[in-house]
């Protein structure tokens, strides 16, 4: 019995190379797009570890939503943080981000030799597996969260408005309005347990550098002429006032580095690259900094515009998490998360009809491969990092029969 409870103990307290070995292999598998992480996400950590309910793992997704940013990778930072504390939340980020960082690293280097990509069939096997994920997310996540008919009202709602008018301010505002749905229509809840929170010593430190670097920044890269000093400063500011990920970030980044520091045919090549990848497509930064026109070596220049673009989200989540806990286990505060939870499950169906599935199903064949996925997900319990594997050899194999 006693060697039961510490196996079960180890399972749910990883070592600090354990976690990096679990994110890493999400960095490497986790293709398809910030709402397919989620999904590869969720599976990796409320389905299979057991490390969050459903609820914890929602209310993480929603308070990310909230932040600029990357949000599935301040998702990843959260629950390194939660098992591991800021140590958990490093690690979990560099092996999130270390299999793209390296490979568009790798791509800014050779692209005036072959400036190719990813072949288009092995794009697209793995897009359909991307699909799978989200539509398992999307099953396991309405189930646990829209228990009542109040709840699903608010995901239908949400995703119909959100289909109606997309966008990262719209879909901040119907979570605002689920919020306050929750807090008055959802009554039917269970006495809410002791908050079990980290104390918030650094984060008010963290929120303060945060903002101090986002009105310094600007100020020191204008009186000097420092290069590197004006590249973070640049990839700083697009990490701290961008809303909805690496899709959103990249009219900010073309307008600030493009023609003065690198050429929009490499800019655009490069992006096209970030689609095709697995892990967060902020990574980007990665290349844009390695094929910038600045004199310092590539390796530096990639690796300094990386932690700029992702500074601000660790520094944001890791701030705002532990008030976040403190305040989460208040019953009126519960209760609105209870309809920012369906909110999300609506969000997430959105996602799940436009982009994800739109993009992605172009033919009754890739309908039944996805129907075939979804089945080996939800009924097989199969990992996604089989299907991620099997799609990649099978595409390959096709793609050398056909040539």
């Amino acid at each position: 019995m006693h060697q039961q409870q510490g196996s079960e103990q180890q399972l749910t307290s990883p070592s600090l190379w354990q976690l990096f070995i679990i994110f890493l292999t999400l960095g490497c598998t986790s293709f398809g797009g910030p709402l397919a992480h989620l999904g590869f996400f969720r599976f990796e950590f409320v389905e299979k570890r057991r490390w969050l309910s459903d609820q914890d793992y929602a209310e993480l997704v929603a308070l990310c939503q909230f932040l600029p940013g990357p949000a599935s990778s301040q998702v990843g930072m959260a629950i390194g943080f939660l098992k591991r504390s800021y140590a958990g939340a490093l690690v979990s980020f560099l092996g999130f981000t270390l299999p793209s960082f390296l490979m568009m690293y790798l791509f800014a280097l050779y692209l005036q030799r072959e400036a190719g990509g990813f072949d288009a069939d092995i794009v697209h096997a793995l897009k359909l597996v991307a699909v799978a994920v989200v539509a398992q997310a999307l099953y396991g996540m309405s189930k646990s969260m829209c228990p009542d008919w109040p709840r699903r009202l608010f995901a239908l709602v949400v995703m119909l408005i959100l289909l109606w008018q997309p966008g990262v301010w719209q879909q901040l505002a119907v979570i605002t309005m689920a919020a306050f749905c929750g807090r008055y229509f959802v009554l039917s809840l269970p006495k809410p347990a002791p908050a079990r929170v980290q104390k918030p010593l650094l984060a008010p430190v963290l929120l303060g550098v945060f903002l101090s670097l986002l009105l310094l920044l600007p100020l020191l890269a204008a009186i000097s002429d420092h290069g590197l000093l004006n590249l973070i400063d640049k990839f700083y500011r697009a990490g701290s006032l961008v809303f909805g990920g690496g899709h959103v970030v990249l009219p900010m980044l073309q307008a600030e580095l493009v023609p003065d520091l690198i050429d929009n045919q490499s800019f655009l090549a490069g992006y096209g690259l970030a689609q095709a990848l697995p892990g967060p497509l902020f990574a980007f930064a990665s290349f844009l900094g390695a094929a910038s026109d600045l004199p310092y070596s590539a390796l530096l220049l990639a690796f300094v515009a990386s932690v700029a673009i992702f500074l601000p989200a660790m520094l944001l989540v890791l701030g705002a998490l532990p008030y976040w806990q403190q305040l989460k286990s208040k019953a009126p505060v519960q209760q609105a998360m209870a309809g920012v939870n369906a909110a999300v499950v609506g969000v997430l169906a959105c996602a799940f009809v436009q982009p994800v599935a739109s993009s992605s199903i172009g033919s009754v064949t890739d309908f039944l491969w996805v129907l075939l996925a979804v089945f080996l997900l939800v009924k097989a319990k199969l990992s996604p990092f089989y299907l991620v594997a099997g799609a990649l050899l099978l595409s390959l194999s096709v793609s050398k029969f056909m040539s």
